[in-house]
């Protein structure tokens, strides 16, 4: 058995639901123990954050990821066991397999190997791993991260393990994320009987025409980088479940992706002003829970796009689509940062799984990229 795949399934052997780590971070430390990396373990509220670095100079290559998984859903719709890894048909299955334990066994292996074979090197190797990813992801990578700028140990470059790919491994990285802002809006009217409307004020009609409003609003073009911001409402509710009540309040919530091409104080205030012109009585709650990063395109980028194409024999897309990532915690420290892991088919779903032959081709792309990064040239 292939090392990536041996620790890809004692990983996912581990049932480590957000923001549990499940022992995860002990086998990784057991591991890479024996190349003298030093350990940190930073634990805030109930999440377990791993600092493990080898070496003091310049430059630090860091590989962050996170052993936390999303709940498994009903366990009467998986084929197997969510934490007991199976192999079938080339497929590993098992909750984590494709996000993102298959990604972290990958880094350690690559760090292994590289260090196995280049006994001096010019730089440092860290590793960076929360169990606060999947969840409100506020007491990990976020909270390790204040901890290294508050003692001035910068991160140069940094690989994040999130399935990344589209169909073939390789075939994408990301360079970006766009931003993720929440609104709660309650509108406010007057509760009533269904059959005297003229003594209430029903929210449900005072809100359609703004919320169409902000439905069809374009917030932004977009740029060389990012797809058009988008707004989407994820839920509405009102009433009091009785059907002949007019309700006194509506709650919507809503979510803006947006792009760098707009500001935050931006769309609030054209929020705030489609509200305000449809003389809605409302107030409104804001959450931005991460802003637009794009790294910059330089050492790291290059290394990438050479290693996919020297392993893969392909030419890589660089993207900022999907959710949100650490890599918002990270790149706004000052280092440069992409997203490179798995094919991400079957994330988050049931039956989860990933392939197994990929998993050390991207192991050896890991391993490519520290060369790039970290040898002299013509070493």
């Amino acid at each position: 058995m292939s090392a990536t795949l041996e620790l890809t399934k004692a990983l996912i052997h581990c049932p480590s639901i957000t923001p549990n780590d499940g022992g995860c971070q002990t086998l990784i430390i057991n591991r890479l123990k024996a190349f003298d990396f030093k350990f940190e373990a930073m634990r805030f509220g109930d999440v377990d954050n791993l600092w493990a670095r080898l070496g003091t100079d310049s430059p630090l290559v860091v590989f962050a990821g996170h052993t936390d998984v999303v709940p498994t859903g009903p366990l009467d719709a998986w084929h197997t066991d969510p934490f007991e890894p199976i192999e079938s048909n080339d497929f590993l299955y098992g909750r984590g397999a494709t996000d993102m334990k298959s990604g972290l066994a990958a880094m350690v292996v690559a760090a292994e190997n590289f260090i196995a074979k280049n006994k001096e090197f010019t730089g440092s190797i860290g590793f960076l791993i929360t169990s606060d990813e999947e969840g409100a992801s506020i007491d990990g990578t976020k909270k390790v991260m204040e901890v290294l700028e508050a003692r001035n140990e910068k991160i140069d470059f940094c690989i994040i393990g999130e399935a990344s790919c589209e169909k073939t491994l390789g075939d994408q990285i990301r360079v970006g994320r766009r931003g993720s802002f929440h609104g709660k809006l309650i509108i406010h009217g007057k509760q009533g009987h269904v059959a005297f409307p003229e003594r209430a004020t029903n929210p449900i009609h005072a809100c359609f025409d703004a919320l169409s409003e902000l439905t069809k609003e374009q917030w932004d073009e977009g740029n060389d980088f990012f797809p058009p911001t988008t707004f989407q409402i994820s839920n509405i509710h009102s009433g009091t479940g009785a059907t002949n009540v007019i309700p006194g309040d509506l709650e919507v919530l809503f979510n803006f992706r947006f792009s760098t091409a707009v500001t935050v104080k931006e769309l609030q205030e054209r929020v705030m002003n489609i509200l305000s012109k449809h003389k809605l009585n409302f107030n409104l709650h804001w959450d931005l829970s991460g802003s637009p990063f794009l790294t910059q395109q330089g050492k790291l980028v290059t290394a990438t796009e050479e290693a996919i194409h020297e392993i893969m024999d392909i030419d890589t897309k660089l993207s900022t689509g999907g959710g949100t990532s650490d890599g918002r915690f990270i790149a706004t420290c000052g280092a440069e940062v992409v997203e490179l892991g798995p094919v991400n088919t079957s994330a988050h779903q049931v039956n989860e799984y990933t392939s197994i032959s990929d998993l050390d081709k991207l192991m050896k792309i890991y391993e490519r990229i520290l060369e790039k990064l970290l040898l002299d040239v013509g070493n």
